[in-house]
């Protein structure tokens, strides 16, 4: 996976919030940004932006998160919906150009914050990666180990070559296959455009290697004439996060304060073990673990550090006993990850060409 990595890093622009953190520190700057950008939506030049108004500023920001466009699903309209509401609290009708200047420094500040902890490289796939991949030597070999797990689960050729694209990555030039844009303009253009007789026929596997190659081409083909955007992250959780906390006792001692500070204690002063959960949810940022819930692999390790502590159990316990029960954990999830470290993908079609709808995200200052 290092070399996917470097092929990454190399071939994308990498967003790590900086730039947007500069353009928001330099006041005159920002400033400047705002009144172009408020210039720029105040259509009716009230002085004042209509929830209407506010809409492109929204795309804008979706967009530079890496969200599909509006109405594509309920998940990403809820948050398009939060971020509206931000500038509107939830009912003013308009926004004031200070109101906006305000809800967008803290809006770019948390996605700088957020692209700090977790930087996005954004891609552009353009086909040729694709057909590098296709002409290149393990092509061949990987589909053919495809398509022993995916012909029995296929009900038909097409199937099979569907399959197929979902195990083609970004760094071997295929966009999300998964994702509804790329299927309805790419992938389902070229399935049509590439059937033959064949298809209809029984499955082989020199077949199936066959039109595979072929429809492979044809949407390397579309995306020469229709480049994708992707933001790509990837998070890699070997346990150096913990071990940098744990390294560092001042550090250690302020974040374990930190996360009990609201744990419901009893008169003695003494914590349920079954605020372990919450507590390590709330030291997570500052061991470079992700929330509980967000990884699968990482949810199992966490619970079954917490079978071997009897985190349920509900005794109650001193919060030095309790701290040393939470740092045990953290350094036993440590030395998982070390030996068994788990990487993280992510991958979101940006819909709208970069240039124009990643503006927010692009923008800085200059000199």
């Amino acid at each position: 996976m290092e070399t996917n990595s470097k092929k990454i890093s190399s071939g994308g622009e990498v967003q790590d919030g900086s730039n947007i953190m500069k353009l928001v520190e330099n006041r005159e700057v920002f400033s400047n940004f705002v009144d172009h950008k408020f210039q720029e939506l105040d259509r009716d030049r009230d002085g004042q932006l209509s929830v209407n108004e506010l809409k492109p500023a929204v795309a804008d920001i979706g967009a530079a998160l890496g969200l599909p466009a509006q109405g594509s699903s309920p998940d990403s309209d809820h948050i398009y919906s939060e971020v509206l509401n931000e500038f509107t609290h939830g009912k003013q009708e308009n926004v004031s150009k200070v109101e906006f200047k305000e809800v967008l420094s803290d809006i770019l500040l948390g996605m700088a914050a957020g692209l700090k902890r977790d930087p996005i490289v954004i891609l552009r796939i353009d086909g040729e990666d694709l057909l590098e991949y296709i002409n290149g030597p393990s092509f061949e070999l990987e589909m053919v180990a495809a398509y022993s797990l995916i012909e029995s689960a296929a009900g038909n050729l097409q199937d099979c070559i569907i399959k197929a694209f979902e195990l083609i990555t970004v760094e071997q030039g295929m966009p999300p296959s998964s994702d509804p844009w790329v299927v309805s303009n790419i992938v389902e253009p070229a399935l049509q455009a590439c059937a033959g007789p064949d298809w209809n026929r029984p499955i082989s596997q020199e077949t199936f290697l066959v039109e595979l190659k072929k429809v492979s081409e044809y949407v390397a083909q579309l995306l020469k004439e229709q480049h994708v955007i992707v933001a790509h992250s990837e998070n890699n959780f070997d346990g150096t996060g913990i071990k940098r906390l744990l390294s560092n006792k001042f550090e250690l001692d302020k974040t374990l304060n930190a996360a009990i500070e609201n744990a419901p204690k009893d008169r003695t002063g003494k914590i349920s073990k079954e605020y372990l959960r919450l507590a390590l949810d709330a030291v997570a940022p500052s061991a470079g673990l992700p929330p509980l819930g967000a990884v699968e692999q990482m949810d199992k390790i966490v619970l079954d550090m917490f079978n071997l502590t009897n985190a349920d159990d509900g005794r109650l316990l001193k919060e030095d006993e309790f701290k040393k029960i939470l740092t045990e954990i953290l350094g036993s999830i440590m030395l998982q990850l070390e030996g068994n470290p788990i990487s993280v993908y992510s991958n979101s079609v940006v819909h709208e060409p970069l240039a124009s709808s990643s503006t927010i995200l692009q923008a800085q200052p200059t000199s």
